[in-house]
């Protein structure tokens, strides 16, 4: 099965390319790698939420969030590649805008990796860094970037 019938059978959809807010491209391709840059949680533009995890937003909407991030890398991974191209999910990096004393990153960040793993099975599996940070662009809660390997 592709990995669009995949996303199908999941009640998924690619979003259109999310549109940079500063001098940058959704993602590069360089030989069989595909880097997106980092993903806010942005649907039709506009941010889903916006706040700091732990405080404005709770772990449970941030998880969800990661996931809309992770949909907009794979939308920007096929935009320079095709989705059907992904070989392997090779490195996930999220971050999360953390309340003091917020230590539950890892648990945000795994709406992303979780989604990736349902779309693309065992080639979905990763390395993955899950930081916490003071502030992200536009006041998003999360953001996520990919590495994925293409054939």
């Amino acid at each position: 099965m592709g990995v669009r019938e995949r996303l199908t059978e999941l009640a998924l959809e690619l979003p259109p390319v999310a549109a940079p807010v500063a001098a940058y491209v959704p993602a590069v391709r360089s030989g069989n790698y595909v880097y997106t840059s980092g993903q806010l949680p942005l649907v039709d533009g506009k941010l889903a939420a916006a706040g700091k995890v732990g405080a404005e937003v709770t772990p449970e909407q941030g998880k969800e969030l990661a996931q809309r991030c992770a949909l907009n890398a794979l939308a920007a991974i096929d935009s320079v590649a095709g989705i059907d191209a992904v070989v392997r999910v090779v490195k996930v990096v999220g971050f999360v805008a953390s309340a003091d004393g917020f230590t539950g990153q890892p648990g945000v960040v795994n709406g992303a990796s979780e989604l990736l793993g349902a779309v693309f099975g065992d080639a979905g599996q990763h390395a993955r860094s899950a930081v916490g940070v003071a502030e992200l662009p536009l006041g998003a809660p999360v953001e996520v970037e990919l590495i994925v390997e293409v054939s």
